[in-house]
């Protein structure tokens, strides 16, 4: 008996889900399709039932990849029930999902969710007259602290197939079909006279408080200082604390004193095969390298980065993130939905080129997965770029930013130009600004590292195990020889620094890690510094970063985006050398 979940986004469908299914869960693709689909198994009333979480939707009359895997799994001749999640304190939005999903004829149950905070804001729904107009099971339920599941549950054994009498009629009295934009006030009419009987509004102070709060973060005079303070914010604890103090700890306390002199110490004694013995715990050893990059590195970066994410999600602040940069965006020929994976960017690019997959269009996917390789440094290299630029002057930082954004908006500009396709239209719902609730977040932050785990480290094994055998074959040094033109001459940086971009393709911060060192030692001067920097952070996305762009966009537009971002790199790097060059030596101009 398949029971498949049903709601539009940010109305806790997954904890949902769930709650319904324990740990009996797996993630997969739906066929043909990017998408991810959640199944699990959920015992209740002496019955064993199959799970399926589907992606959020707005509307059964899909507009995006999302929404079609929605409507085809909901369409299906298999399913037995279908249970839609409701955000109680936006329920015209669910109603109207409601009435798509009646026409269907499959039993039903309404699930009423939040509806704690629905109260906090004064809004009472009658489930009874709501239950008796709709002729389904109406349950009210706060997911993030298991109220009302074990009646969601027992519902799921009543459900019954929705009143056939609450589905406007398609046609006019003379016979003629509605139109979809017709059939779309008839619902609108429909679920507002459902609402004036079923729900009733009184004063909330705190509904009060949380309109205001967000009416301050859309207006651009109070939103642009409000974004600002959460990305210092976001620094500090990604870029500072994780990236920092956790990562120095995991790194030379458990990896460097215990972890990996452990497996050097085993692979001594008890392996005696030399070339074994290099590729487990050598320079690009599978332990050394690929374990202690994938663990000890950005394991704590990622973590850190998705329990901010997680706060920024659960408030309800991203959509409203998204308004505030519709407009910055649509001059690179996106819409205000493209700043997620963008931020997502900034703690890992290879999660965020996952995450542009909610973008409508496949222009939008493709100009997002571009930008993120191009201009958006992930968290871990952000951090020691930081640490570069402090010791140099402030006019280093803005020069540094300055030409990062006059990048991604020129290049996002021209690419939309040349990419094929259109803009898709910006339909954001806003959901109310809340309170983050601690379970909710723990719950998706494990979810998320679960991927991570699944996803990401076997491509750091992976990279990790080409740079060995380019390393035995020679082809690292000749990769090294190729370059050092380019870095010499044209970057006017010392032959040493080709290194570090050739590292910095398995991993963006330890090839800024190269550089840091580098200047440490005196090798670099402040030009050389700035420029090395510019260069690293456009430079190629890492190998992890690469192979999901492979997995996402296929391996001939990862393979144009790559050779893209190399050649940009270098062209803007020699460009920027050439100018600082002649404002010191010919002007005399302290640039830095």
């Amino acid at each position: 008996m398949n029971i498949v979940l049903v709601g539009n986004p940010n109305v806790g469908k997954s904890v949902i889900f769930n709650s319904l299914t324990g740990s009996y869960v797996t993630v997969s693709n739906y066929p043909g399709t990017t998408v991810d689909i959640s199944r699990g198994i959920g015992r209740f009333g002496g019955q064993k039932f199959s799970v399926i979480d589907t992606p959020g939707i707005n509307s059964l009359e899909p507009t995006s990849e999302d929404e079609k895997v929605t409507r085809d799994i909901v369409s299906r001749g298999d399913v037995s029930t279908i249970v839609q999640v409701a955000d109680s304190k936006n329920l015209k939005r669910s109603l109207m999902l409601t009435l798509e999903l009646a026409a269907l004829k499959i039993p039903l149950v309404l699930n009423l969710n939040m509806h704690d905070e629905a109260a906090e804001r004064g809004i009472k729904i009658d489930t009874k007259l709501l239950s008796g107009r709709l002729g389904i099971e109406v349950v009210e339920t706060v997911a993030i602290t298991g109220e009302g599941i074990t009646k969601l549950k027992d519902a799921l054994l009543r459900a019954k197939v929705p009143n056939p009498d609450i589905l406007p009629q398609a046609r006019d009295r003379s016979g003629k079909r509605f139109d979809a934009i017709g059939m779309l006030h008839k619902r609108s009419r429909a679920v507002d006279n459902l609402l004036k009987e079923a729900v009733s509004v009184s004063i909330s102070l705190k509904k009060d408080i949380a309109e205001t709060i967000g009416r301050f973060t859309i207006r651009p005079i109070s939103g642009i200082p409000i974004l600002m303070l959460i990305i210092i914010f976001m620094y500090l604890f990604v870029g500072r604390f994780a990236a920092g103090t956790a990562v120095d700890f995991f790194e030379n306390t458990v990896f460097g004193r215990v972890v990996n002199p452990f497996f050097i110490n085993f692979a001594d004694k008890y392996i005696g095969i030399n070339i074994l013995k290099e590729f487990l715990v050598g320079d690009y050893g599978i332990i050394t390298m690929a374990l202690t990059y994938a663990f000890a590195i950005i394991f704590p970066i990622v973590t850190a980065f998705f329990l901010f994410f997680g706060v920024l999600e659960d408030s309800g602040y991203l959509p409203r993130l998204s308004i505030l940069s519709d407009r910055i965006f649509k001059t690179m020929g996106l819409n205000g939905r493209a700043v997620l994976p963008i931020v997502l960017g900034l703690g890992c690019g290879t999660m965020a080129t996952l995450t542009a997959r909610i973008l409508d269009t496949k222009k939008e996917r493709i100009l997002v997965t571009l930008l993120l390789a191009l201009a958006i440094p992930c968290s871990a290299q952000l951090g020691v770029i930081m640490g570069m630029l402090g010791s140099l002057s402030a006019r280093a930082l803005i020069l540094w930013l300055a030409v990062l954004l006059l990048v991604m908006i020129t290049v996002g500009f021209a690419a939309s130009k040349v990419i094929a396709g259109e803009r898709s239209p910006f339909i954001q719902e806003i959901p109310p600004i809340r309170m983050p609730q601690a379970k909710n977040i723990f719950v998706k932050t494990f979810a998320r590292l679960k991927w991570y785990l699944k996803e990401a480290v076997p491509l750091f094994v992976l990279g990790t195990a080409m740079l060995f055998i380019f390393d035995k074959t020679g082809l690292l040094k000749l990769l090294e020889k190729a370059l050092s033109p380019l870095v010499v001459t044209l970057l006017g940086l010392p032959e040493k620094a080709t290194e570090a971009f050739i590292i910095g393709f398995l991993r963006r911060d330890y090839g800024a890690a190269g550089l840091y060192v580098l200047s440490k030692t005196g090798a670099l001067d402040k030009i050389q510094v700035l420029v090395s920097l510019i260069v690293i952070t456009l430079f190629v996305p890492c190998v992890a970063q690469f192979f999901v762009t492979v997995k996402e966009r296929g391996i001939r537009t990862a393979c144009i985006i790559g050779a893209f971002v190399f050649i940009f790199a270098f062209l803007m790097g020699g460009v920027l050398n050439s100018v600082l060059r002649y404002l010191v030596l010919t002007k005399g101009i302290a640039v830095l």
